[in-house]
C-alpha cells in the first residue's frame, strides 16, 4: 500500500509574546486571517489526503465559516503544549483514515510564509526517505553565547559552521512520530519541535531548503513584515 500524506497544524497557542489581543493566528494581516494563508498552502496541495487544524478545546476565536472553501478538519484537541497538541492531533488523524506508515506534515499555524512549491519540494525529497526530515535553512547570522550569570554580556563567539535553523513544515511517518513523542516523554526529554523527538529515537531526520518567507511570527514588529510578503504573490 502507498502511503499518503496528512498534514497537521497545531493551533492552540495563546502567542503571548506578540503583544495581540487574541491569539496571532487570528489575527488580520493582508486582509485575512494570519491562519488563512497557512490553510491556502496546504489547500492548493492534492497531494495531501487532508489538513487537520488543532485548537484548544476553549477556543472562542476560531470561526471555520471565515476559512471557506478551504479544504480542511478541526478538532478541539489541543494541549497544555504544543508536543500535547501534536500527540492529540496524531490520534485524530486516525479518524480520516491514516495509518502508522502515513506520513504527517507538522507545521506552524504562524508561518503563513510557507507556499505549495515549499510543501510539494518538502514531499518530493523525503516521500522515500526511512526518516523524514524538516525544512530548515543554514544560519546566516554570527552566533554570539550569553554569559548568564552577567546577563546580556558575551561570553564567547559561536561557529556557525554546521548549523541549520529549523523551520515547518516537519514530515515524518506518522508511526515512528507517536512513538518518538511518547518515549521522549517518558524520558522526561523537553522537545522543542518534532525532529527532536525522532532525534532522541536515535534517527537522523534530513534537512530540506526552506526559505527566509516561512519565518515564525512571534513579535508584534514580525506582523509589518509578514504584511509585506503575504502582499506579494507567491510562487505556486
Amino acid at each position: 500500500m502507498t502511503s499518503r500524506f496528512f498534514a497537521l497544524i497545531p493551533c492552540a497557542g495563546t502567542g503571548s509574546r506578540s503583544g495581540a489581543p487574541m491569539p496571532k493566528q487570528y489575527r488580520t494581516v493582508a486582509g485575512r486571517e494570519l491562519l488563512h494563508f497557512t490553510l491556502a498552502a496546504f489547500d492548493a496541495c492534492e497531494e495531501l489526503m487532508q489538513t487537520l487544524v488543532v485548537i484548544s478545546p476553549d477556543d472562542a476565536h476560531f470561526d471555520e465559516r471565515r476559512f471557506a472553501p478551504l479544504r480542511f478538519a478541526v478538532r478541539r484537541c489541543g494541549g497544555a503544549s504544543r508536543q500535547a497538541s501534536v500527540r492529540n492531533g496524531l490520534d485524530a488523524l486516525t479518524e480520516f483514515g491514516a495509518t502508522d506508515d502515513d506520513w504527517a506534515l507538522v507545521h506552524d499555524a504562524a508561518r503563513p510564509g510557507i507556499t505549495p512549491a515549499l510543501i510539494r519540494s518538502l514531499i518530493a525529497t523525503l516521500a522515500a526517505d526511512e526518516v523524514g526530515g524538516i525544512m530548515a535553512l543554514p544560519v546566516a547570522d554570527t552566533l554570539k553565547r550569553v554569559d548568564l550569570e552577567r546577563g546580556d554580556r558575551i561570553a564567547r563567539t559561536e561557529s556557525r559552521n554546521g548549523l541549520w535553523q529549523a523551520q515547518t513544515p516537519q514530515m515524518f511517518r506518522i508511526g515512528m512520530l507517536r512513538e518518538a513523542i511518547a518515549r521522549a516523554e517518558r524520558d522526561g526529554h523537553d522537545l522543542t519541535d518534532e525532529a527532536s523527538a525522532i532525534e532522541w529515537l536515535g534517527h537522523a531526520p534530513r534537512l530540506v531548503q526552506g526559505s527566509l518567507r516561512n519565518f515564525k511570527v512571534t513579535y508584534p514588529e514580525d506582523f509589518e513584515l509578514v504584511e509585506a510578503i503575504l502582499a506579494q504573490r507567491p510562487s505556486a
